[in-house]
């Protein structure tokens, strides 16, 4: 196959137009072209007046490939070099089967890696399968009673099977190709694998992840849902087994290996790790509230006139402000809602998320400003947990302890006055919003660095920062706020235990927990060599 780069293809193609443009970059006829398909596929709308793709192609000719670019003379035209599949080792059967906590990405993928080196890993998940969650969730959203088993945060898929299902990420792993190619042998669409800012969709995430549990226990890896991690036992700095808890009561499972990827909301996990002396560091996170506008106003601020053309648009915006803050978005969902993301009882929690299509009216993003260690007030491990706990209850006090979320539009936060009604953008938090001060469940200097950002969001989104524009809170859990060391082995300070993911400290969304659990998981089979 061909790999033509630099391809630039208008809004409205045909695949006959695509053909005859790639003849002629390449100097053939049409009828000596057998296939041509994305390699890469992204909108360039530096100018509003000329937005374009900007493509990479993989041409399938006939006849010699070589004597064709040796003829095209085109400076974009080569050979196409598959990139190299990840080698899975495969080692002696050790005597215990490898642990593997949490069904997020990160423990999905270590699950996988492990089925497939045939070491049959028990996976276990705190909460339900991604089919009983989505009935949990659909039961909270409508009436408010949440299930502290299984919710937005914890069971099979992890948080963010509830989200857009980003797969973007700024790592440059050649995992990156496994964990997309995997997607799509368990249903995610191919465009998955050329499309510049991929996404899956929460509607489509819990089919995904459920196909992907169906090939792991294929393999022989055995699933263990509704079960809950609640102690390590070690001897000699060393692991010797761990004890979970279900509704059958307490059992101790023999193993020397756990991969500990229970996602930024397990608290319990880490004070178990906290009392048994494993080594951890606070860890900068973020918090702030969602920003809701319509998708009508984002699309065209971005793409202009051509927003009819294309899919819904995102953004991500950043600044750095004179007091060594920074406010930047996070997680933005085109044609998303703004969802119910608490995990326990008396605490409020808000994240994004989006289906597939990205058709709902508006859009939302987070917009967070950076929390530093110091902020904590504690030097205790687990002082940035409380730190997210205290503004999560004043929120849920502040929306008036029933899980509506409180709310306030733009206008009104920029003057520093409370809401009284809504504006033009309908807030789409399921459980509704009660209209009043957000900088009451904010820290002092978020509310003062996202009043500073918002005007300079708004030279770069004209209509970012309008008074109607809806702003609900509280978010506190886009990254963990620990980090559980590991050394040059993904080992933690006792031998055996292997923390992973997001709530562990080493990733930060779908594509880098997945890549971080294969990692991990080819650290794990490694030691068994």
């Amino acid at each position: 196959m061909i790999e033509l780069t630099n391809v630039r293809i208008e809004l409205e193609y045909s695949q006959q137009q695509i053909t005859s443009l790639v003849a002629k970059k390449l100097r053939l006829e049409k009828d000596k072209i057998k296939d041509v398909k994305f390699l890469k596929k992204s909108v360039d709308a530096r100018h509003k007046n000329d937005v374009f793709f900007a493509c990479t192609l993989g041409v399938t000719v006939l006849g010699d490939e070589n004597k064709v670019l040796q003829n095209a003379k085109n400076k974009n035209a080569r050979i196409f070099v598959a990139p190299e599949p990840i080698q899975i080792k495969t080692p002696k059967t050790p005597k215990h089967r490898p642990i593997v906590c949490g069904a997020g990405p990160a423990g999905l993928f270590a699950g996988y890696i492990l089925s497939l080196a045939n070491l049959k890993p028990i996976i276990i998940e705190r909460g339900a399968t991604a089919k009983e969650r989505k009935q949990e969730i659909e039961k909270f959203f409508s009436c408010g009673v949440l299930n502290e088993k299984t919710n937005v945060q914890f069971g099979e898929g992890g948080a963010g099977t509830f989200s857009d299902g980003k797969l973007t990420t700024n790592i440059k792993d050649e995992r990156c190709r496994t964990v997309l190619e995997t997607f799509v042998a368990c249903g995610a669409p191919e465009e998955i694998l050329y499309l510049s800012k991929p996404h899956l969709g929460t509607d489509n995430l819990c089919n995904i992840v459920e196909n992907l549990r169906e090939k792991i226990i294929s393999l022989g890896g055995e699933f263990r849902f509704l079960t809950r991690l609640t102690d390590i036992k070690a001897k000699d700095n060393t692991l010797s087994a761990v004890v979970v808890e279900n509704e059958n009561g307490q059992e101790e499972i023999l193993t020397d290996k756990l991969i500990i990827a229970a996602g930024h909301s397990a608290t319990d996990v880490f004070l178990m790790l906290k009392n048994h002396g494993i080594k951890m560091e606070q860890k900068p996170f973020s918090v702030g509230v969602r920003i809701e506008h319509k998708q009508e106003m984002i699309n065209e601020s971005q793409f202009g006139t051509f927003a009819h053309l294309l899919p819904p648009a995102d953004y991500k915006l950043s600044c750095h402000l004179p007091p060594g803050r920074s406010v930047y978005t996070f997680c933005m969902c085109p044609g998303g809602q703004v969802v119910a993301a608490a995990s326990e009882n008396g605490c409020l929690v808000v994240n994004g998320m989006s289906n597939f299509a990205r058709n709902g009216e508006n859009a939302n993003s987070a917009v967070l400003c950076n929390v530093e260690p110091s902020d904590f007030g504690s030097d205790d491990i687990l002082a940035g947990i409380e730190f997210q706990q205290k503004y999560e209850r004043a929120a849920f006090l502040l929306g008036g302890g029933s899980f509506r979320a409180p709310a306030q539009l733009v206008g009104d936060f920029m003057k520093n006055q409370p809401s009284t009604k809504g504006g033009a953008v309908t807030p789409s938090y399921p459980l509704g919003v009660a209209w009043s001060d957000i900088s009451g469940c904010l820290p002092a200097f978020a509310v003062d660095s996202i009043r500073q950002a918002l005007p300079e969001f708004d030279k770069k989104i004209k209509g970012f920062a309008a008074p109607d524009a809806v702003l609900t809170g509280v978010e506190t859990r886009s990254s963990s706020p620990i980090r559980v060391l590991r050394d040059e082995f993904s080992e933690a300070s006792i031998k055996g235990i292997y923390p992973c993911g997001e709530g562990a400290g080493y990733a930060g969304g779908i594509m880098s927990a997945a890549v971080d659990g294969i990692r991990v998981a080819q650290a794990v089979i490694d030691s068994l060599m």
